[in-house]
């Protein structure tokens, strides 16, 4: 049977403001109503599978989990990379992990998918799946080409060679090209979108990496020898892990491997890669316009409008962007969205937070949002689940007040136990061990106000926690 491999690393720089390091694109609900973590799956349903294995970020571990459970979507685990390092060490991680759990003498057989992709027509995606598994069954390494509906050259390129059935023989894997090259390749009619997904047995892609790149098998094989289970979480040997050399499969393995084949895949898949290629995939309006939230449009056309919390307005502008988040705006001509990720590497050098983490932030416990500061205090929102708990801490350098908005707050507040209701409150003091917790049915909602000389989330000393972050 089939066992999904769902990759949901990388941090979709080019889909800032919304996408951010702590809450990157796959988290991210930019068509219908589910995440595109949460369709990746989804949309597994027309096919017989095993519950999927989930590799992510070590930060983005509770987001990824709690967007499963939402969903109620049920799994095999979800490995966690201490680093990034690229596609080939996290495919074999999960290979691995696949054979530690699969029956005596079963070779599970893998689908590997990227989280972050967009996927239109489900149905054309369940049968080029259903053509590829018999080869993946005969030892055959298998990747899925994208039929393509226009010239790109923003990806990369597979060409097929001699036919095989539901099947073509790779010939060549190209890189991103001009527009000329791009042109050429589809013109010939040989040319296949790479999209990043893939079809192997777990042994076949280690045999391989073996074969092709054993320093990256030798040190992901090292750092899987004692895994540590944390919940749903599958925590590798970091140390090991380090050492293992960045490398995509598709350099590491597919364009070295002899046998490789592609299945054409033709259901509107799209990588969202920019705004630009949102836009594309989005429903619009008779103006071409696709609009999110609250947005007026007057004698604007072919833009792309989003807001969360405030107004957009416009008045005669065409194929322009518009991004509003609670703590950016971003304003971009649709033809330049590429270079988006250029304002991401300038808040990196600045020194600033924007390209890491939303004003907003979720947590195991809840959520909080940083609604206002200043050089000495700063006031947060805060929400916590039923039956959630804030890790027991305290602060060096920080007093906190709390004011309970609604629901019930346990606070433990140096020796004391304290139960507080709405319009109640509490004085934390620096340095005091202190923890809250929902012991109610419904959120808690608070307003926290930190006063101190340094008011960053590092300083924090965890004594006990039941999310794992001591």
């Amino acid at each position: 049977m089939i066992l999904p491999v769902i990759m949901a690393g990388g941090t979709g720089s080019r889909l800032w403001p919304l996408s951010r390091e702590l809450y990157p694109k796959q988290f991210l609900t930019v068509s219908g109503n589910q995440s595109l973590l949460q369709q990746t799956i989804e949309r597994l349903s027309g096919i017989e599978h095993q519950e999927p294995l989930l590799i992510c970020n070590e930060e983005h571990r509770f987001i990824a989990a709690e967007q499963l459970r939402i969903a109620g979507f049920g799994h095999n685990g979800i490995i966690l990379e201490p680093v990034g390092r690229n596609t080939a060490p996290a495919i074999a991680l999960a290979a691995i992990q696949a054979l530690k759990n699969s029956d005596l003498g079963e070779d599970p057989i893998l689908l590997v998918l990227a989280a972050d992709h967009l996927i239109q027509d489900i149905a054309a995606f369940s049968s080029s799946v259903a053509k590829a598994l018999p080869f993946a069954e005969n030892d055959q390494l298998v990747t899925f080409g994208i039929v393509p509906t226009s010239a790109e050259i923003g990806y990369g390129y597979i060409k097929a060679g001699k036919s095989d059935n539901d099947a073509f023989n790779v010939e060549k894997f190209v890189e991103k090209p001009n527009l000329e090259t791009a042109e050429a390749y589809i013109s010939s009619g040989d040319y296949y979108w790479n999209s990043g997904m893939f079809m192997f047995k777990a042994s076949r892609y280690l045999e391989e990496l073996r074969n092709h790149c054993p320093e990256i098998l030798n040190a992901c094989e090292r750092s899987m020898q004692v895994t540590n289970l944390d919940m749903d979480f599958i925590r590798v040997d970091k140390t090991e892990f380090e050492k293992c050399p960045d490398d995509s499969i598709d350099y590491a393995v597919m364009e070295k491997s002899k046998g490789v084949v592609v299945v054409p895949m033709n259901a509107g898949w799209s990588d969202v890669g920019s705004w630009s290629t949102l836009w594309e995939v989005s429903q619009k309006d008779r103006n071409n316009n696709v609009c999110k939230g609250d947005v007026i449009s007057i004698n604007s056309s072919q833009c792309y409008l989003h807001s969360e919390h405030k107004l957009i307005a416009t008045v005669g502008i065409d194929n322009i962007v518009v991004v509003e988040t609670k703590d950016a705006i971003l304003v971009a001509h649709k033809d330049k969205v590429q270079d988006v990720k250029k304002i991401v590497t300038h808040l990196k050098k600045s020194g600033r937070t924007e390209h890491k983490i939303h004003r907003e932030v979720y947590r195991p416990w809840g959520k909080y949002d940083s609604i206002d500061f200043g050089q000495r205090d700063q006031v947060k929102r805060i929400t916590v689940k039923p039956g959630e708990k804030l890790s027991i801490q305290k602060h060096h350098h920080r007093s906190e007040h709390w004011i309970v908005v609604s629901g019930t707050a346990s606070v433990l507040n140096g020796d004391k136990t304290i139960l507080l209701t709405e319009n109640e409150s509490t004085y934390i003091p620096l340095g005091t061990i202190h923890a809250l917790e929902n012991p109610g049915k419904i959120p808690l909602e608070m307003i926290e106000v930190q006063t101190g000389s340094y008011l960053g989330e590092d300083d924090i000393v965890r004594y006990e926690d039941r999310y794992g972050r001591i």
